[in-house]
């Protein structure tokens, strides 16, 4: 088989075989097929679109270019949740707790944040001890004696993705339907899981914009799922303004932690329920969606999802007293204020922008070897809709002695509109898709 024979008949936009793109991956992942050829074809992949067979075996590809996990010898359905990335999005330490208190094994391998989307890695080592790095070996043991782990993701697993992806970063090809579906989905069924459920989000705070996209998107996972024979089951969720109101990583702990102690944000309990019924339901424990949703409330409101949540930290190094105590813990040592200059309704919130102040201050990366600052970030006291009057506070910033407070005051002041009409929040679950 010849690299350049397949490149000339993508080029030409022909539907490549399972055998070539196998080959193609193989030998990439291997090195033999250099940089400018890679790109090449990919070019040709985002220019003349991909098939859904072509999209399913480029995902399998993928997902068997390393190792993978074999959860076969841990008892039950294991589900598996992944989020396209948001602003204030701390569901993953939320819903698995619910899920595993349930019996339902959650085995997750999650990533780092960069840029203006946080990751859940990031929060948990927020968390004094917290270990997230870990052998395959001890990750499947941990699964099989506390039934859940987060760990972050390991070179072994899904190495294509990673190499592929990072040339796609840098040769304008990232933002292809088929592309970004095969990379999220490949990483999910090389760790392992029976089932899937992706939240994807939609908005100003997310890589989809529209709610267009994100169907696409959605569907041609979900079509992926059922070619690979993984259920998949898609959330499309409203990334408009922050999930929650918290951003930051100690930060969006502490919302975890409050919805998991029976309290917190409306918009977070909602999306975190839902995820958590559809991993309840895919998980075999509930006959609906309805009847998992009230199993995920009755395990907040009864405690035992927070006390899943203290075990777990334990069982990967946390220390108990600072999640008892988490009030007390990583506090910022300046708190500004962001007040409300004119009188009306919050009308919008460009949440990209808030997501790129939290990383500015330091809740985020810039670039891969910056360094994080757990205890920074932003809480937000009002959101879309809200009414506020002169001098109401709309936001708190929490910092370590930031030099250019001006700066991040005119920049909330410029992407938090204020209007005299009443607005109306968008819906907060758009549309489930399976």
């Amino acid at each position: 088989m010849n690299i350049i024979d397949i490149i000339d008949k993508k080029k030409n936009g022909l539907e490549l075989s399972k055998e070539e793109i196998t080959y193609f991956v193989n030998e990439y992942t291997r090195g033999s097929i250099p940089d400018y050829q890679a790109s090449a074809l990919i070019m040709a992949m985002f220019l003349n679109k991909m098939s859904d067979d072509e999209t399913s075996n480029l995902t399998l590809a993928m997902a068997f270019s390393g190792k993978t996990l074999d959860l076969k010898d841990i008892d039950g359905i294991k589900v598996d949740k992944h989020s396209t990335g948001g602003v204030g999005d701390k569901i993953s330490l939320i819903v698995t707790p619910i899920v595993a208190s349930l019996g339902i094994p959650v085995a997750k391998m999650s990533g780092r944040g960069l840029g203006f989307t946080g990751g859940t890695i990031d929060k948990l080592e927020s968390i004094e001890g917290f270990e997230t790095s870990m052998a395959i070996d001890e990750f499947k043991e941990r699964v099989k004696k506390y039934g859940m782990v987060i760990a972050g993701q390991t070179d072994a697993l899904a190495p294509a993705d990673k190499k592929i992806y990072a040339l796609r970063d840098v040769t304008a090809t990232v933002d292809n339907i088929s592309l970004i579906a095969s990379s999220i989905m490949s990483k999910k069924i090389a760790s392992g899981a029976d089932a899937i459920v992706l939240d994807i989000k939609v908005g100003s705070g997310a890589f989809m914009k529209t709610l267009d996209d994100a169907e696409k998107l959605a569907t041609t996972m979900v079509n992926i799922g059922k070619k690979l024979n993984k259920t998949t089951i898609c959330v499309l969720s409203n990334m408009d303004e922050p999930l929650g109101n918290g951003i930051g990583n100690i930060i969006e702990v502490r919302e975890a932690i409050d919805v998991l102690r029976g309290n917190g944000p409306k918009d977070l309990i909602e999306v975190a329920l839902t995820i958590s019924s559809l991993m309840i339901y895919l998980g075999g424990k509930a006959n609906s969606i309805e009847e998992a949703k009230k199993l995920a409330l009755e395990k907040i409101e009864d405690g035992t999802a927070y006390e899943k949540f203290r075990e777990w930290i334990v069982s990967q190094g946390g220390n108990l007293s600072i999640i008892d105590n988490i009030n007390d813990y990583k506090n910022a040592s300046n708190i500004d204020l962001f007040v409300a200059e004119e009188e009306g309704y919050i009308s919008s919130i460009d949440t990209e922008e808030i997501g790129k102040i939290a990383m500015n201050l330091g809740a985020g990366r810039e670039t891969k070897d910056s360094i994080i600052d757990p205890s920074v970030g932003l809480i937000f006291s009002k959101k879309v809709s809200d009414y506020v009057k002169v001098g109401d506070v709309i936001c708190s910033i929490h910092h370590n002695n930031f030099k250019n407070m001006e700066n991040i005051h005119e920049r909330l002041k410029k992407n938090i509109k204020i209007s005299t009409q009443y607005k109306t929040k968008n819906e907060l679950i758009y549309k489930i898709i399976k």
